[in-house]
């Protein structure tokens, strides 16, 4: 296909594809859904190789949120049977870390619901990113506390925070349809604060919330523009108790499309499948490691996911390697800078980023977990083409506030 050949080409120069190219690839066949997956995958092994970075929640605090977002187990009103729990101590937060950087993982997520921080919650988690970082040298530590205010950023810069995510997660034609209790304009704001405070911003979306086309590629555009070091690709659980619990809208053809699209957009970005990956992706998930480059490991913020050691027996059979706690995730010119994707000479339309959304990436919604003796989502009885996936969507009931041991 002459457009493949193009975005092909594009990507290995970091050049912006045309709106019509990216909407080009979201409306390809089936029969040519491989065809795209190896294009895309030409410009992921250009940049990364065939390294798959992992990354672990832990989730600080849950539940209990004023924020009204529609897709959250943890919003306001949410009937979800999640767990709740207040903040963890920083040896419960660091001793989380642990059994994900046991199992691999080479960035620890630390979220916590709520609108956004306080000073004082600020201070609690400066103390666990230290506490984190003097049990494990060589870790890379994600906060993601929702909307920061001033100075906030720079603190967490200071008790040594690497990064900091905030998802803008729809377009902002669409967004006041998901949450009505903040802006767009906020999370962008978030993570333009991030950015000037030294962090490595993440940023990324959710699909499957019944939008269209044009609202993905508006969404992954207005990323690039913000630049951020790490777009997560989550993808919606309709989670019972949920004002989207009706919204199953994807197939793993759907979802192998749009990451392609963000792929091809944001070249030489971290491209993360966050989650939803076991429940909509399913047996095609070792599929999308061509298109993405990092995943995370283990369970979710208020869902269980795919056992660990599943995971790591996906990337092998799929001839990845996991990525070392030494080696550099992002291109030479990228870590070099610090800028992004499209921001240095010769691409159009700047960098591939966008910095707001809670959730490292994880969107709290549910995903698979009942596979305890290491087996891979999709391995259930037999559930007709189309049909909802609502066996695979399971509450975290172990690791973070509770007496069980993590799944990594």
């Amino acid at each position: 296909m002459d457009l493949l050949n193009t975005l092909v080409d594009k990507g290995l120069r970091r050049e912006l594809p045309t709106r019509e190219e990216a909407l080009a690839v979201l409306a390809t066949t089936d029969d040519e859904l491989l065809d795209v997956v190896a294009a895309a995958g030409k410009v992921r092994r250009h940049w990364f190789g065939r390294r798959v970075k992992l990354n672990y929640l832990v989730n600080l605090k849950s539940g209990l949120c004023p924020e009204d977002c529609s897709y959250c187990s943890q919003r306001l009103g949410s009937k979800a049977g999640i767990l709740k729990y207040t903040w963890l101590k920083p040896d419960e937060a660091s001793q989380a870390a642990a059994a994900g950087l046991a199992g691999g993982a080479k960035r620890v997520c630390l979220v916590a619901s709520g609108r956004g921080p306080t000073d004082r919650d600020v201070d609690r988690v400066s103390e666990t990113i230290k506490t984190i970082k003097e049990q494990n040298e060589d870790v890379e530590v994600c906060a993601c506390l929702g909307l920061l205010s001033d100075g906030q950023a720079e603190r967490l810069r200071e008790a040594g925070a690497d990064a900091y995510n905030h998802n803008l997660n729809t377009s902002e034609r669409t967004y006041g349809d998901i949450t009505t209790t903040h802006t767009y304009a906020d999370r962008v704001e978030t993570v333009q604060k991030a950015h000037a405070a030294g962090l490595s911003a993440c940023s990324g979306l959710i699909a499957g919330m019944g939008e269209s086309d044009e609202d993905l590629v508006d969404v992954v555009y207005s990323l690039r523009e913000l630049d951020p070091d790490s777009v997560p690709v989550n993808f919606l659980i309709p989670f019972e108790g949920t004002p989207l619990a009706k919204e199953w809208n994807l197939t793993p053809q759907r979802c192998l499309r749009i990451l392609a699209m963000v792929r091809f957009v944001c070249p030489d970005v971290e491209v993360r499948i966050a989650g939803g990956r076991e429940v909509h992706l399913r047996t095609m998930q070792p599929l999308a490691l061509h298109l993405a480059n990092s995943i995370f490991l283990g369970d979710y913020l208020t869902s269980e996911g795919q056992a660990g050691k599943a995971d790591l027996e996906m990337i092998a059979d799929a001839g990845f390697e996991v990525e070392g706690a030494g080696e550099v995730t992002l291109p030479e010119h990228r870590a070099a800078a610090g800028g992004g994707c499209g921001s240095h000479a010769a691409t159009a339309g700047g960098g591939c980023g966008s910095h707001a959304s809670a959730g490292c990436g994880s969107h709290e919604g549910g995903t698979c977990g009942s596979h305890e003796g290491g087996g891979v989502c999709g391995t259930a009885a037999a559930v007709p083409a189309g049909e909802p996936r609502t066996d695979l969507v399971a509450v975290r009931r172990r690791g973070a506030g509770t007496d069980l041991a993590p799944n990594a």
